[in-house]
């Protein structure tokens, strides 16, 4: 199990919470994901096996967020 912590610009509101923790959570392989909006912060739990880090900040960055 791997655990990550991303720093994300461009989320401001629950509507940001609920887009990437809903998308990043539906990927095979991710057992946690947190946004934490005030510290600009994605915290993610996952199974390097069966999805990349890639796989999850692109899922982040194509809903329009930066990734730091």
């Amino acid at each position: 199990m791997e655990n990550v912590i991303l720093t994300v610009k461009g989320m401001s509101c629950g509507h940001c919470i609920n887009s990437i923790e809903g998308n990043v959570g539906k990927l095979n392989g991710v057992h946690f994901v947190k946004v934490h909006l005030n510290e600009e912060k994605v915290e993610v739990s996952f199974n390097s096996k069966m999805v990349s880090l890639k796989g999850i900040t692109d899922v982040i960055e194509d809903q329009g967020y930066d990734i730091q």
